[in-house]
């Protein structure tokens, strides 16, 4: 096995045990002939390469002319998505897991402890991804570090994944047309792909929150412990419903500290503009260029909302992925809204510096941005 950008087994989490773990109990695909399945891998990249002029002329973000994307677009299947997700995180959580780590070192048997530590979480990080390999379509990359297997782009750039086998399960549970189905998804992962290299500034501010938030991870063991209990007693002895209605905390938002929830509201905000952003912009490209789009959206948003199981819905709901899902939802109205009042290059405006992105609050009330940033520009 190839090792995640090197010595796999050591600090806080064994990453290669995560991705052998990973790799070992995910899912086994649809079964395709292996006929069918180039076909399917070589029709995702012309579906790729058609998707960059749909989404370039429908967002108008790219001047005409302008140098194309420097980030590959790689069809993997399972496992490669597996792969390339922990050589991201490791790329991510590094700065803490080495603050951990030193936290650690003072401390009597802490070789002994780090090592079976390590080995504990990269099970368990193993098994998160066994659980979300069988369930993405697609990706944007956007910190991802170039292995042998896995190129990235120049100069910091990402890369783009197409996840070939969950595509084809779930084109075949909705009973709708491949080639659409498959278009329809690369509409909506070029986007994100357009987004980043449209907006210099982007990544780097991504990149900067997410820091600040792993930052503010209080790495006292017995508080973080504390605080894990008390999530788990919230979530297996607490009410169904939070005040108000509202659901219950999950097991993410449980384990914050005050800052950290301060940052994941703009991180909220941020990765439900983007969602939204590229399911605004598939269905608009849609009809152009999908004939089935409608069927597609109806189909795909009761899968969605459904879940594939109790399990599922239950898992979802701990690990705070059905926010992921109100950020599809909450983004898309923003973006609609923005759109219908101030036209694309209206919107377009968001882009302009991390001073124009939207609040939290400011995605459920599209208004307050164009008075905040339209009324600033144009004073």
């Amino acid at each position: 096995m190839t090792s995640i950008g090197g010595a796999g087994t050591s600090g806080m989490v064994d990453w290669n045990l995560a991705v052998a773990t990973a790799t070992r109990l995910v899912r086994p695909g649809p079964e395709v002939s292996r006929d069918e399945a180039r076909e399917v891998v070589a029709e995702l990249r012309r579906h790729a390469k058609a998707s960059e002029e749909h989404v370039r002329a429908y967002t108008r973000m790219i001047p005409e002319g302008a140098e194309p994307h420097d980030t590959p677009v790689l069809v993997v299947d399972r496992a490669g998505w597996i792969k390339a997700n922990v050589a991201g995180f490791r790329e991510l959580l590094g700065p803490l897991l080495g603050k951990m780590q030193e936290r650690r070192s003072g401390n009597a048997g802490s070789a002994v402890l780090g090592a079976f530590g390590g080995k504990v979480t990269g099970v368990e990080l193993g098994m998160l991804l066994s659980f979300l390999a069988s369930r993405i379509l697609g990706q944007y990359e956007t910190f991802a570090p170039a292995t042998r297997d896995l190129p990235a782009g120049a100069n910091g750039g990402g890369r783009l994944l197409l996840v070939a086998p969950n595509i084809v399960h779930v084109e075949r549970e909705l009973e709708v047309s491949p080639h659409d189905f498959r278009l329809w998804v690369c509409l909506h992962e070029e986007t994100h792909r357009t987004q980043f290299t449209a907006v210099p500034w982007l990544r780097d501010h991504l990149q900067g929150e997410i820091q600040s938030f792993l930052a503010a991870t209080d790495v006292d063991p017995g508080t973080v412990v504390e605080r894990l209990r008390e999530a788990a007693q919230t979530l297996v002895g607490g009410r169904p419903e939070g005040e108000e209605g509202e659901p219950s905390p999950s097991l993410v938002e449980l384990v914050q500290t005050p800052e950290q929830r301060e940052i994941l509201g703009r991180l909220t905000a941020v990765m439900s503009l983007l969602e939204g952003h590229a399911d605004y912009v598939m269905d608009g490209v849609g009809p152009q260029v999908v004939p089935s789009v409608a069927e597609i959206r109806e189909k795909f948003q009761a899968r969605r909302a459904r879940g594939a199981s109790r399990l599922d819905l239950a898992l979802r709901r701990l690990l705070g992925l059905d926010a992921k899902l109100r950020q599809y939802r909450d983004g898309e109205r923003f973006v609609r809204a923005v759109v219908d009042q101030v036209g694309m290059d209206g919107f377009n405006r968001v882009w302009t510096s991390p001073n124009t992105l939207p609040t939290k609050a400011e995605i459920a009330a599209p208004a307050d941005w164009i008075a905040r940033v339209h009324r600033k520009a144009d004073s």
